[in-house]
């Protein structure tokens, strides 16, 4: 990379206000960008903001405060990035015969510890030529420089289900507590309760004559959503509607197509079926002889449902 993309580089970015696609973990441990791949993630991005703490959320706005380009990556900081640095001017000590030495304090300081975060974006071998756009755009995953609001950058890190449930005001089971601010806003109402030996808590969104809403959560994931209607009815959702694990999309239930092939005989269930509620076995086809060991004598029990013995 030459001298002059350089230094258009570090004016573009220095001091950019960005939102935030991914989650930041406070400390030492940023995250890095190659090929397009985000890492750390799933469970070891979430132990990461368990311990240290988040610097940043998707949906969060950001500030770009350094940006270095080293060999083959270039790292860009936000929010005054891991490390605290010092001023220049916190490096001078007045020299006093009363009170001793004093350094000057900023008065802009809220505390002494580093709450930002970092990206490492890598390239094969060294950082080539780059323009400003191009940059932007291999920057996506984990940052956004052209959402309008929070929210538009929030839903563009969701699956697409989420993303229209968020947009359409509904919560689905399996969301996280944050999808929920998204799409309801924040609870007027909080329940806390106990079934059993689960805690959970309740948030209830709206007040009669208008539907009203109760969400429960056992830790930061939905698993029952009840909505009491105007008209008295009662709709209450508990199977999970949308995996939030997914990497791209939620996972969707696969049908099985009516004339699946299979190798059952006609009326024999699958050995995990249900046969509470099932109709009776269909039998066999004309001509069609109920098979068994050789020799062996079907008896007198023996109905067309049952399993050949082989």
């Amino acid at each position: 990379m030459s001298k002059k993309t350089r230094e258009e580089i570090l004016h573009t970015f220095d001091g950019e206000l960005v939102y935030i696609h991914t989650n930041f973990p406070m400390g030492r441990t940023g995250l890095t960008l190659r090929n397009g791949v985000l890492t750390p993630g799933g469970a070891e991005l979430q132990q990461l903001m368990a311990l240290w703490g988040p610097a940043c959320k998707p949906g969060d706005r950001a500030r770009i405060s350094d940006v270095y380009i080293k060999e083959d990556h270039i790292r860009f900081e936000i929010n005054g990035g891991p490390i605290k640095k010092q001023k220049w001017y916190q490096h001078i000590q007045i020299q006093g015969s009363a009170s001793g030495s004093v350094t000057p304090v900023d008065p802009n300081a809220s505390n002494s510890n580093a709450r930002g975060s970092f990206v490492d974006l890598y390239f094969d071998k060294y950082v080539p030529e780059l323009t400003g756009p191009e940059l932007k755009e291999l920057l996506r995953p984990a940052l956004d420089f052209d959402s309008k609001s929070a929210l538009e950058a929030y839903i563009e890190s969701v699956p697409p289900k989420v993303k229209e449930a968020i947009l359409a005001h509904r919560v689905l089971v399996g969301m996280n507590q944050e999808m929920v601010i998204y799409a309801k806003g924040r609870p007027p109402r909080r329940v806390r309760e106990k079934d059993g030996e689960t805690d959970y808590e309740e948030w209830v969104y709206g007040t009669p004559p208008e539907d009203v809403d109760f969400v429960r959560f056992v830790g930061d994931e939905v698993v029952r959503v009840e909505t009491m209607k105007v008209d008295g009815e009662k709709v209450v959702r508990v199977q999970k509607e949308v995996d939030i694990e997914a990497p791209t999309v939620a996972k969707k239930q696969e049908q099985r197509p009516a004339n699946a092939p299979t190798l059952r005989r006609p009326g024999e269930e699958a050995p995990d079926a249900d046969r509470s509620n099932s109709p009776a076995p269909m039998p066999p086809p004309p001509g069609q002889q109920p098979t068994g060991p050789p020799g062996a004598d079907p008896g007198p029990n023996w109905s067309p449902g049952d399993r050949a013995t082989r």
